[in-house]
């Protein structure tokens, strides 16, 4: 299983855009995210432009959007 890299929540957001989910709404600095087909799915987001989120936050997110770190990786390295 490959190791998910310390990032910041612009990145991981990215990556969440590209499997479907999208902007519901923002409050503050956390983002909410809802999945396009999935409507069961809401992911929230912590924005804070000036340090990475561990590694243990990027795996609690993926949680919420159901998705394996397997996927994510994949996802994230995609060119």
């Amino acid at each position: 299983m490959p190791k998910i890299p310390p990032l910041k929540g612009k990145e991981v957001i990215a990556v969440l855009f590209k499997l479907g989910f999208f902007k519901h709404h923002q409050t503050g600095s956390h983002i909410q995210l809802h999945h396009r087909l999935k409507v069961h799915l809401r992911v929230t987001v912590p924005r804070h432009d000036n340090f990475e989120l561990p590694a243990f936050v990027i795996g609690n997110i993926l949680k919420q959007a159901e998705i394996s770190k397997d996927e994510f990786v994949c996802v994230l390295y995609e060119k």
